[in-house]
């Protein structure tokens, strides 16, 4: 065993995927396993707290564009379009007097309906480059008062914070919080009464607190409770209390293990660990549905491509 030649974990972790992804995502997988090994794309999430009112124009000056905004557009144009559809659906269906007074009704129902996307913040705005362009963001800087005016991460991790849809006044979960972005993410609604931020690492938690003093101001840090509890305990803590809970559990991170030799869950030493996530996670999932208000509501996520540590888990 001392002189077998050691296997990266990398290549450990792709040839796991390779096997397994492969047989889930079928054809797919070929141009995923390519976006997983491509260097990876930052978005630029714009800090509301800071004064930095000419960082959208400076962006787009360089051709990256607020994905968000463009979402809710898209959803608008395809809500519109189907409405369309579905009057021009009715027109053929028949000429009776009740039938068509239904099929308006119908109609008028999908017009007035509020978009799909209607209940995102639209305060919430991050900035990515096209499609094949690499170019790199400059690094954040500090306004008069010393916040950075935004927070670069992988724009898909702002997409857990998009489907939580804050509302005014909420009480609001991070269980699995560290280090921080979607914390911030949260607090850019401006919704939420009271944020509760929870990482059962020390050690991160230090970062998510550099995060907050870094991007937000003190009169909103007090609405921000940081703690070191394990999440699967929470409900002993304040079960009932939330109307929105974040479950951003730990996982294999695929791209990162399959890019990264440091702290790779793939590495031999850690196996034990690799093979319990999809328990740890589903402890999780059930202390967040425990720690929110009966008629709240529980977004579940993680960074991998893994069935048995998604749809399994929510199963």
């Amino acid at each position: 065993a001392a002189t077998a030649p050691r296997i990266p974990a990398p290549r450990l972790a792709l040839h796991h995927f390779d096997t397994s992804y492969s047989l889930h995502l079928g054809a797919l997988w070929p141009s995923v396993r390519a976006g997983l090994l491509c260097e990876q794309k930052y978005g630029a999430l714009l800090n509301n707290f800071a004064a930095a009112d000419h960082v959208p124009q400076e962006l787009e000056l360089l051709n990256a564009t607020d994905f968000v905004s463009e979402a809710l557009q898209k959803a608008q144009r395809w809500q519109r379009g189907a409405a369309a559809g579905e009057a021009a659906r009715g027109c053929r269906e028949g000429s009776g007097e009740g039938r068509t007074v239904m099929q308006a009704e119908r109609t008028t129902q999908a017009e007035m309906s509020p978009p799909l996307c209607a209940s995102i913040s639209s305060k919430i705005k991050c900035y990515t480059f096209p499609r094949g362009d690499i170019t790199r963001f400059r690094p954040a800087r500090p306004d008069a008062l010393g916040l950075l005016d935004y927070y670069l991460m992988d724009a898909a991790s702002l997409l857990p914070v998009l489907a939580l849809s804050v509302q005014p006044d909420d009480f609001v979960l991070d269980l699995c919080a560290a280090p921080g972005g979607k914390t911030l993410a949260l607090l850019q609604t401006g919704f939420c009464g009271h944020l509760a931020a929870n990482d059962i690492s020390i050690s991160r938690t230090k970062r998510l607190y550099q995060v907050l003093h870094s991007y937000v101001p003190k009169e909103v840090r007090d609405t921000v409770s940081v703690t070191s509890y394990d999440g699967r305990d929470w409900d002993q803590v304040k079960g009932g209390t939330f109307h929105k809970v974040l479950v951003d559990v730990p996982c294999t991170t695929d791209r990162h293990s399959a890019m990264e030799e440091d702290n790779n869950i793939f590495h031999k030493r850690r196996t034990k660990e690799r093979q319990m996530l999809p328990m740890l996670q589903l402890q999780l999932l059930m202390a967040g549905i425990l720690a929110a208000k009966p008629g709240g509501e529980v977004v579940y996520s993680t960074c991998s491509l893994s069935p048995l540590q998604n749809e399994c888990v929510v199963e």
